[in-house]
C-alpha cells in the first residue's frame, strides 16, 4: 500500500496474470483425460486481452483456438498466431476474409455453405468446417433432425472439409444434470445418423467450462467426444459454485484512492443522493466508474478493498468515480483500491463482485473497457516487471 503522494497519471488498471491463465489451462488438460483442449478467447479472451493470451495459451502448448468472429480471428493472425482457430459465430458477410485469415469456420445452417464454398474457390483452397448442432439451447445450430443432411452438403463439396461437429450446454452450470445429459443422447443420435451416412468427422467436441468441471458424469456420457471447449475456467472463474477446481484468478481490477473527505450524518454523497451518511464517516474517492466497467448497478451495493480490508460503494457509479464509505480506517490518498481479484489491497473474486452488482462474472470481466490499460504481469501481484497493452 502506497502512501499519500502525488499521482502521475490514471492509476486504474487491469492486471493480466499470464501464469494464472497457463496454469488454469494446465488445470483443463488435465480434465480432459487426453482429449483436446480448445481455448475460447473470443471477446477479447473474456476481456484479458485476446493477444498475449493467446500467446500465453499457444506457448503452453495450446493447438487449437476459438473466437466469436472473424475479425476476432484475423487480429490473432496480425498478431502472427499460427495455430487453427474455430468462429463459433460464423462467417456471416465475411466468408471471404475468413478463407483468406485460414480460420475455420462453425456452420449453423445450409445457407452458409454456398458463400463459404465460393470463398475456398476463389483461394483455391479446401476450407475446414465444423458443425454446430442445436440439441437444446436453441439459439444456434441446425436442428438435430437436420444435422446429418446438413454433414451431407458438406462432405459432397470439394473446396469444403467437415473438420468437426459440436453442440453446445445450455444448462451444464446446474447442479442437476439431466437437462446436459439430455443434450448427449440427443447428440449421440446426430452423431449415430451420420456414421450410417459413412460420415464421421475427425473433431467432436461439446464440453465447455462447466461441463468440463462437471466431469465423469458428462464427459463418459459422449465417448465419441475427442475434444473440449473451455473458456471461463482459463481466467479463473467457476461457472458456478458447486464446481469445484483449484483455478487461479487472472485478472485484478485495481486503482488508487485520489481523494479522501469527511462527511457528517445526514450528508448525501452522489448524484441524486442515492447515498446519505448514517453517522460522521471518510469517503474516498476512486478514479473508476462505470466508462471503465464498473456496473451501476454496485452502488450501494458492492465493495472494493483498500488495506486488506473491504468497504462499501456508496452512492451512485459515475462515469469516472466512485465514492466508497472507509469510515475510520487508515485510508489515504494515493492507496491502492481493489474492485475484484487479488493483490496488496485484499482479496476479491470476481464472482462475488458479480453478484453484488446483480450480474454474473462473464459480464464483469468484459465490461473492464479499453481505456482500462491492461498490465501483463507472470506472477500475481508483482506489478514492477509487469508491461502494459
Amino acid at each position: 500500500m502506497r502512501g499519500p503522494g502525488p499521482i502521475q497519471e490514471r492509476p486504474t488498471v487491469a492486471t493480466v496474470h499470464l501464469d494464472a491463465i497457463r496454469s488454469n489451462y494446465a488445470e483443463a488438460v488435465l480434465r480432459a483425460q487426453g482429449r483436446s483442449v480448445i481455448a475460447v478467447v473470443k471477446a477479447e479472451a473474456y476481456g484479458h486481452g485476446a493477444v498475449p493470451v493467446a500467446l500465453a495459451l499457444v506457448a503452453a502448448g495450446c493447438q487449437r483456438l476459438a473466437v466469436a468472429t472473424v475479425e476476432e480471428g484475423r487480429a490473432l493472425r496480425d498478431a502472427d498466431v499460427e495455430v487453427p482457430i474455430l468462429v463459433l459465430g460464423g462467417v456471416h458477410d465475411a466468408p471471404l476474409l475468413a478463407v483468406e485469415a485460414g480460420l475455420t469456420p462453425v456452420v449453423h445452417h445450409g445457407e452458409q455453405l454456398e458463400p463459404l464454398a465460393a470463398a475456398a474457390r476463389r483461394q483455391h483452397v479446401q476450407v475446414p468446417v465444423h458443425i454446430e448442432v442445436d440439441t437444446a439451447m436453441h439459439r444456434m445450430g441446425v436442428p438435430a433432425g437436420e444435422a446429418a443432411g446438413l454433414a451431407e452438403a458438406v462432405a459432397a463439396e470439394p473446396s469444403l472439409e467437415l473438420e468437426g461437429i459440436s453442440t453446445h450446454f445450455a444448462r451444464a452450470d446446474e447442479q442437476d444434470l439431466g437437462p446436459t445429459l439430455a443434450q448427449l443422447s440427443c447428440f449421440r443420435e446426430v452423431l449415430s445418423a451420420l456414421r450410417n451416412r459413412g460420415i464421421e468427422p475427425p473433431i467432436v467436441h461439446c464440453a465447455n467450462s462447466a461441463g468440463l468441471l462437471a466431469g465423469k458424469p458428462v464427459l463418459e456420457a459422449l465417448p465419441e467426444a475427442n475434444a473440449v471447449r473451455p473458456g471461463l475456467m482459463l481466467y479463473g472463474v467457476r461457472p458456478a459454485a458447486h464446481l469445484e477446481a483449484p483455478l487461479q484468478p487472472a485478472m485484478t481490477f485495481q486503482t488508487r484512492v485520489t481523494h479522501v473527505h469527511e462527511v457528517q450524518a445526514g450528508d448525501p454523497v452522489g448524484y441524486s443522493a442515492l447515498f446519505r451518511a448514517q453517522r460522521p464517516t471518510r469517503i474516498a474517492t476512486l478514479p473508476v466508474g462505470y466508462a471503465d466497467g464498473v456496473p451501476v448497478a454496485a452502488g450501494n451495493r458492492g465493495a472494493v478493498c483498500i488495506g486488506g480490508e473491504r468497504h462499501p460503494i456508496v452512492g451512485r457509479v459515475s462515469m469516472d468515480f466512485i465514492s466508497v464509505d472507509v469510515g475510520e480506517a487508515a485510508v489515504s490518498i494515493g492507496d491502492e483500491a481493489m474492485l475484484f481479484g487479488c493483490s496488496a489491497a485484499g482479496t476479491l473474486p470476481v464472482e462475488e463482485a458479480a453478484l453484488a452488482a446483480g450480474t454474473i462474472a462473464y459480464e464483469l470481466l468484459v465490461r473492464v473497457s479499453d481505456r482500462v490499460p491492461r498490465i501483463l504481469s507472470d506472477a500475481p501481484g508483482v506489478r514492477e516487471d509487469a508491461r502494459r497493452v
